[in-house]
């Protein structure tokens, strides 16, 4: 597909703006002031079960209608939150959606699988291969669609480009008008685009990224689409960026994060996922415990979303199992 000149428009999916709201149980626990923790609910962006994703779409989704696409083509993991929005964003377009997906099928197709196909996605196993090499089988698929006479548009793995980076940068400026005075909003950094959006509006300084282990070079691919959308060169060492919540990798679950998860629930009746959120709020709690959040200054925790996740991550689910508290039969309240 051809690029156009002019100015890209975006395709209207979400719900914007997102609310911001108070969590002073959660920050109390974490010996913040009760009106220093806040969270941004991109989670409540409504499509396709709502996620950050739906921003990025927006703007990838729009220029792809202006080039005449008749299907999207994506890349991701067996439960990537990236595939399931894109598939719904299809869904509401009227594109056919393919999804190209690390691994091979398994037992159960829950969590964000079952949702793919519910909106009616194509999936094709692309076997045990990430980064670049997925992405050569996303560009086979896209050949052979061709050859039929259709019209397809890559989008990038989690939609994340410069193109796709300025609904983040929009995202910021949601932020300046809700939060006065914010110093610090943490953002778990995985295809990179969020983080680099919200870099361009608000400055290196004031974003917190903790990496998920979704791509090698996290300050790299932040920095290079951050550039991307600014006329200067946002330099790799100006990023704050947390590397310590990516334990054995991608997928692992640690006890930071699932200890993050309880917590968060616990305190707000906040859902995160194990991959993402939870890690995000893993290394938000471990920045407090550091110094690197302080209370006095306004914090905001961005919710990507990823709730779907959480049913098709087996561990997150049985570790989230036995924390359920049996009563007695004859328990009676106030005992």
């Amino acid at each position: 597909m051809t690029s156009h000149s002019r100015t890209p428009q975006p395709a209207p999916l979400g719900n914007w703006p997102t609310p911001l709201e108070a969590m002073p149980r959660l920050a109390r626990s974490l010996g913040l002031g009760a009106d220093d923790l806040w969270i941004k609910r991109d989670d409540l962006t409504g499509l396709g079960g709502g996620g950050n994703k739906i921003r990025k779409l927006e703007w990838i989704c729009g220029t792809a209608l202006a080039d005449g696409a008749t299907h999207l083509v994506t890349t991701g993991a067996a439960q990537s939150n990236h595939a399931r929005l894109t598939a719904a964003a299809g869904a509401r377009l009227g594109l056919g959606v393919v999804l190209v997906l690390a691994g091979t099928p398994g037992s159960s197709a829950a969590g964000n699988l079952a949702l793919d196909g519910l909106f009616g996605a194509t999936v094709v196993w692309a076997g045990d291969v990430r980064g670049a090499a997925l992405g050569a089988v996303a560009e086979q698929v896209a050949g052979r669609l061709r050859d039929r006479g259709a019209v397809p548009a890559l989008v990038p793995f989690g939609g994340s480009s410069v193109l796709g980076a300025r609904g983040y940068a929009q995202c910021g400026r949601e932020l300046l008008a809700q939060a006065p005075g914010l110093a610090t909003v943490v953002v778990a950094a995985g295809s990179g685009g969020t983080m680099a959006g919200l870099v361009d509006t608000l400055g290196p300084a004031r974003v917190l990224g903790v990496h998920c282990g979704a791509v090698a070079d996290p300050a790299g691919t932040v920095s290079a689409l951050a550039s991307g959308l600014s006329d200067t060169t946002v330099e790799p060492g100006s990023l704050r960026l947390r590397l310590d919540q990516v334990g054995e990798g991608y997928g692992a679950l640690t006890e930071p994060v699932m200890a993050a998860l309880t917590r968060t629930a616990r305190t707000e009746g906040i859902v995160l996922d194990p991959v993402y959120t939870g890690r995000a709020m893993a290394g938000l709690i471990a920045a407090v415990e550091d110094g690197d959040i302080v209370p006095g200054q306004r914090t905001v925790f961005l919710h990507t979303g990823g709730l779907p996740g959480l049913f098709g991550h087996p561990a997150a689910l049985a570790a989230a199992e036995a924390e359920l508290t049996v009563g007695e039969a004859d328990l009676t309240v106030g005992e």
